[in-house]
C-alpha cells in the first residue's frame, strides 16, 4: 500500500495541544542551582569560544535574567572576563574565559560534555506526559477514517481500532503477510500527526544529577505553527527579557510515530550512556511518549518476545517504566505511549496467555476477500494512472487464486507497478491488458509455485 497525501482535517475535529510549560522567572523556578548553570556556561564558552550575554541566554534556552547571577559569579571568581559590550547592558557584554576559568570548564568537561539547552527536573518532564497523555485523545469515526482513505478497510476495521486508540494502550494486529498491517498502523500514526495536536518534550532533563537527552531530531517533528505574533528579533528578546512566553527548554513537536523492526534489542530499551562526554541518550521506546511506537514484524527482533514482553510486563500493565544510570541507581519514567505489535505470526505462538492479557487491543487481518481484492485493485489502477480491466483480476483468480495461493493485498500493487515498468521499458502507454497482467504475474508469482 503506498502513502497517501496527509488528509485534510477539519479545525474543529482536530485534538488542541496541552498547555505549555512557561518561561521560568528564576532559578528555583528552571529547577536548577547557580552553581549548575555556572558549569553550564563555562562548558559553553569553552566549546564555543567567547560569547555575548545574550547570546549565552539563547544557547541555554533560558531569559538573561536567569543567567544573569551566574555570570556575574563566574566573574568574581575570575573564571571569565568581558572583553567588551554596549549601553544595552550586561545582555551585550561578550564574555571569555580567564586562565582559571578555561581550567574549571575543563574539570567540568571531563564531569560532563553536555553543551546545550539546560534540562528541566525530570519532575517537570513526568508532570508535562501525564497532560499529553494518547488516553486524552479525541477519536471518533469522522477524524479516524480520512488518515485510512487510501486503504480498502471493511468497517468493522474502524470499529476496533477506535477504541484501541482511544484506549492509549497495547494494540496487536496480526495476519498474513501483504494484507496491509503496516500500512493499517502506519495510518494510526498519521491519524497522531494530523489530529492528535501538538505535545511538548525537552531537550533534556536531569535525574539523580545526571543529564538525559530526549529531543531527537532525527525521530521528532518539530510542530512550528506560529505561535509569536510580531518581528522575529522583538519575539527573540520577549523570550530573553520577559515573562509569560513558552519555556524554550521545550519543543512543540507533532506527536511522534517511531517505528522500530527486527533490529530492535534490549539494550534499545535502556539508557543510552556516552562514556566520553559522561550524558545519557533517551531510550527509544522513551522518545514515543505521548504518541505511537510500532513494532513492525514481531516475532523476528534480535531479542525473542519472551524477553522483550518481560521487559515490558510492568509498564504494559501500570503506565510507567523504570530507567537506570551507571550507578545503578533507578528512576521512575512515565510509559504513556500506544504500542503497536504487527506480526505476520500466530499470536499464540509467540507468547502465552498471560502475555495476551496485557496487549489489550487484538486486531486481525485476514486475505481479502474477491470484492476486496477488486477494490484495492482498481484503487491502485487509479493511484498509476491506467485502465481497470475485469479480465486481469479473472485471470489471477482462475491461474492462481482459485488453485490455492492465498490472494494479498500487496499483489495488487507489486503486479501493477511491473506492469507500469513494463510498458515504460516498451515506451507504449502505461495501459492495463490481460496479457501484461499475465507477463507481470509469470515474473513476480512463478517463483512459489
Amino acid at each position: 500500500m503506498q502513502p497517501s497525501p496527509r488528509p485534510i482535517i477539519p479545525e474543529w475535529e482536530s485534538n488542541t495541544a496541552p498547555e505549555a510549560p512557561a518561561t521560568p522567572n528564576s532559578l528555583q523556578e528552571a529547577g536548577l542551582t547557580e552553581a549548575f548553570v555556572a558549569d553550564q556556561l563555562l562548558r559553553t564558552i569553552y566549546a564555543r569560544g567567547p560569547q555575548i550575554g545574550r547570546d549565552l541566554a539563547q544557547q541555554l534556552c533560558l531569559p538573561f535574567k536567569i543567567v544573569r547571577d551566574p555570570l556575574k559569579f563566574l566573574k568574581d571568581e575570575k573564571c571569565i572576563q568581558v572583553d567588551g559590550g554596549d549601553l544595552v547592558g550586561e545582555v551585550s557584554y561578550r564574555f571569555s574565559l580567564t586562565d582559571l576559568g578555561r581550567q574549571r570548564a575543563y574539570d567540568c568537561m571531563k564531569q560532563c560534555a553536555y553543551v546545550g539547552p539546560a534540562p528541566v527536573p525530570i519532575e517537570d518532564y513526568v508532570e508535562q506526559c501525564y497532560r499529553q497523555t494518547v488516553t486524552g485523545l479525541q477519536c471518533y469515526p469522522d477524524n479516524l477514517k480520512p488518515c485510512f482513505n487510501h486503504l480498502v478497510l471493511r468497517e468493522e476495521m474502524f470499529l476496533a481500532l477506535g477504541p484501541a486508540i482511544i484506549s492509549g494502550r497495547s494494540v496487536f494486529i496480526y495476519g498474513p503477510p501483504g494484507n496491509g498491517k503496516t500500512a493499517m498502523a502506519r495510518s494510526i500514526g498519521d491519524f497522531m500527526n494530523t489530529v492528535g495536536g501538538s505535545i511538548y518534550v525537552p531537550h533534556a532533563f536531569i535525574a539523580e544529577g545526571n543529564i538525559v537527552t530526549v529531543y531527537d531530531p532525527s525521530l521528532h517533528v518539530v510542530d512550528d505553527t506560529p505561535t509569536d505574533s510580531g518581528d522575529e528579533m522583538d519575539a527573540t528578546l520577549r523570550r530573553l527579557l520577559s515573562t509569560g512566553t513558552t519555556d524554550q527548554r521545550w519543543i512543540r513537536i507533532r506527536r511522534p510515530v517511531i517505528i522500530t523492526g527486527g533490529e530492535l534489542n534490549l539494550d534499545m530499551l535502556d539508557l543510552k550512556y556516552n562514556a566520553e562526554a559522561n550524558f545519557y541518550q533517551a531510550p527509544i521506546h522513551f522518545k514515543a511518549n505521548g504518541g505511537v511506537f510500532l513494532i513492525d514484524d514481531f516475532g523476528r527482533q534480535l531479542c525473542s518476545p519472551k524477553e522483550l514482553l518481560n521487559r515490558w510486563i510492568l509498564p504494559l500493565e501500570d503506565r510507567h517504566d523504570f530507567l537506570t544510570v551507571a550507578n545503578g541507581k533507578k528512576f521512575q519514567v512515565p510509559f504513556e505511549q500506544l504500542i503497536i505489535f504487527s506480526t505476520n505470526l500466530d499470536p499464540k505462538d509467540l507468547v502465552d496467555d498471560a502475555f495476551l492479557r496485557r496487549i489489550r487491543h487484538k486486531v486481525g487481518i485476514n486475505a481479502p476477500t474477491r470484492d476486496v481484492y477488486e477494490r484495492i485493485f482498481q484503487s491502485n489502477c487509479k493511484r498509476l494512472g491506467m485502465n481497470f480491466d475485469h479480465t486481469a483480476v479473472d485471470y489471477l483468480y482462475e491461474r492462481y487464486y482459485s488453485r490455492g495461493r492465498t490472494p494479498r493485498a500487496s499483489d495488487c500493487r507489486d503486479l501493477l507497478e511491473i506492469v507500469q515498468s513494463i510498458c515504460r521499458y516498451r515506451r507504449q502507454p502505461v495501459h492495463l491488458t490481460r496479457d501484461l497482467i499475465i507477463e507481470a504475474s509469470t515474473s513476480f508469482i512463478a517463483e512459489f509455485q
